[in-house]
C-alpha cells in the first residue's frame, strides 16, 4: 500500500481538483489557514493577498497528483526539486517543509472525511513525504546563491504600456537563452512576477527586460509606471528548457508582443556562431507602433543571413498616442509588414512542419498559432513554449 496504489492517489487527486463531492478551492484555503496557525512566521513569507498564491499552489499539487496517479513519477521529481532550488529566495527552511506536510496531512484529511480510507492514508504520508523531501532535499544540496540583486540603471517607456528595463546585478546570473526568472520589486514586496532576460547572460552583471502591464497586474504595471533608476530588485533562480538545436535544422520562432524576449535572447546567443540553420521569426503586436524592438532585428539580421524578421500587426495603422513614444520604424530591407491576428498570418506562410517551433507570447496566441500549426501538419513534438498559466 503505497504510491503504486493508483485508486488511493485518485481519491486525493480528486481532493484538489474539486472532481469529487469535495472543492479543490477550499481546501486550499483551508490548507494556508491551518498552516499560518501551526507556524504563524510563515505568513510574513506571503503577499497580503493569497489568491494567486493559492491558485499557483493548487495547480501544482493538481498536476504532481495527476502524474502520480498516471504512474509518472520523474517529471514530478524535477519540477518538485526546481520548486524547492527556487522557494529558497522566500526564505524557506526545513522546519517550514514540515510544518507545510502536517497542515496539508491535516487539511486532506479533514476535507475527505469518509473517503479517508487506510490505503488513502497510507498514499498521503507516501505522497506528501515525497513532495516535501524532494523539495527539501534539492533545497539543501543547492549551491548557487538563493538570489540575486540588482539594481536599475535605465528604464525606457517604448510605448503607452511597455517599458525596457536595465539592471545591474551585484554579481552575475548564469542562465541558458530562454530561459526564465522571477522578480520582486520595491513597489511590490513578497510579489514574484515571472520575467524574461531580453539578453544572453553577462559576465559584467547586465540584464535587461522588457516588460507590457498587463490589465490588473499590480507588479507589471508597477514596472511600467513606477520603476526609476536606482530601484533595487531581487530575482530567483532561472527556469524554463526554451532553446534551438543548432543540429536540428530551421527554426521558425513566433513572438507576441513582450514574448519576444525569450526569443530575441536566443537569436543573440546564435551571433555567436558563423554557421546556424535558417530562422524566420514573426513579430506581432497589436498595431505597428508596438512593434517596439524592429530596429534591433532589423541590425541583427542586416549582419545575419541566417535572420528573417516578418512583422505582423492586427491594425494597419497607429492611434494618437503612438506620437508620443519612439518611432519604431526600421530601415528599408526587413520582410514587409503584414497585417491580420499573427495565428492566422503565421500559417498562411505553409505547414512549417519541418521546422523546430518556438512560441511565446500570452497564452492565447500560443493555444492560437499552436492548433493553426498542428491544423497544417506540423507535428506538436516539434513545437516548444513556455507552460501556460492561463
Amino acid at each position: 500500500m503505497s504510491l503504486d496504489n493508483q485508486d488511493a492517489l485518485r481519491v486525493l487527486h480528486a481532493a484538489f481538483t474539486g472532481a469529487g463531492p469535495h472543492d479543490g478551492t477550499d481546501l486550499i484555503r483551508r490548507f494556508y489557514d491551518r498552516w499560518f496557525a501551526i507556524d504563524p512566521s510563515i505568513r510574513d513569507l506571503f503577499p497580503a493577498d493569497l489568491d494567486g498564491q493559492r491558485a499557483a499552489f493548487g495547480h501544482a499539487m493538481e498536476w504532481v497528483y495527476g502524474e502520480l496517479v498516471a504512474q509518472r513519477a520523474q517529471e514530478p521529481v524535477a519540477f518538485l526539486a526546481q520548486l524547492g532550488r527556487d522557494h529558497r529566495k522566500y526564505g524557506v527552511t526545513p522546519a517550514h517543509y514540515d510544518t507545510l506536510r502536517q497542515a496539508l496531512y491535516a487539511t486532506l484529511r479533514s476535507q475527505l472525511a469518509h473517503a479517508w480510507t487506510d490505503t488513502v492514508e497510507h498514499a498521503a504520508h507516501q505522497s506528501l513525504n515525497l513532495i516535501t523531501g524532494v523539495m527539501s532535499g534539492a533545497a539543501d544540496a543547492e549551491g548557487g546563491p538563493a538570489w540575486w540583486d540588482g539594481t536599475v540603471i535605465e528604464h525606457h517607456r517604448v510605448s503607452r504600456d511597455l517599458a525596457v528595463v536595465r539592471l545591474q546585478l551585484d554579481r552575475p546570473m548564469p542562465y541558458h537563452p530562454g530561459q526564465y526568472v522571477k522578480g520582486e520589486i520595491p513597489q511590490c514586496p513578497r510579489r514574484w512576477r515571472y520575467l524574461t532576460p531580453a539578453i544572453p547572460s553577462e559576465e559584467s552583471g547586465a540584464i535587461e527586460f522588457h516588460v507590457r502591464a498587463v490589465l490588473g497586474g499590480m507588479v507589471s504595471t508597477a514596472i511600467v509606471g513606477e520603476t526609476r533608476p536606482g530601484d533595487r530588485w531581487r530575482l530567483s533562480s532561472p527556469h524554463g528548457a526554451l532553446h534551438v538545436d543548432r543540429d536540428a535544422g530551421d527554426v521558425l520562432m513566433v513572438a507576441g508582443s513582450t514574448g519576444l524576449t525569450p526569443l530575441r535572447t536566443i537569436i543573440m546567443d546564435l551571433c555567436r556562431w558563423a554557421v546556424n540553420p535558417r530562422v524566420h521569426l514573426f513579430f506581432g503586436a497589436r498595431y505597428p507602433c508596438e512593434l517596439y524592438d524592429l530596429p534591433t532585428l532589423w541590425e541583427i539580421a542586416s549582419h545575419n543571413p541566417w535572420l528573417s524578421v516578418t512583422p505582423v500587426s492586427e491594425y494597419t495603422g497607429d492611434p494618437p498616442w503612438a506620437a508620443d513614444y519612439p518611432d519604431v520604424t526600421p530601415p528599408r530591407g526587413l520582410h514587409v509588414r503584414q497585417t491580420g491576428q499573427l495565428p492566422e498570418v503565421v500559417a498562411r506562410y505553409g505547414g512549417w512542419g519541418d521546422r523546430q517551433i518556438l512560441i511565446c507570447g500570452g497564452p492565447n496566441m500560443v493555444r492560437a498559432t499552436k492548433a493553426a500549426l498542428i491544423a497544417k501538419g506540423a507535428p506538436p513534438e516539434h513545437i516548444q513554449h513556455d507552460p501556460l498559466s492561463s
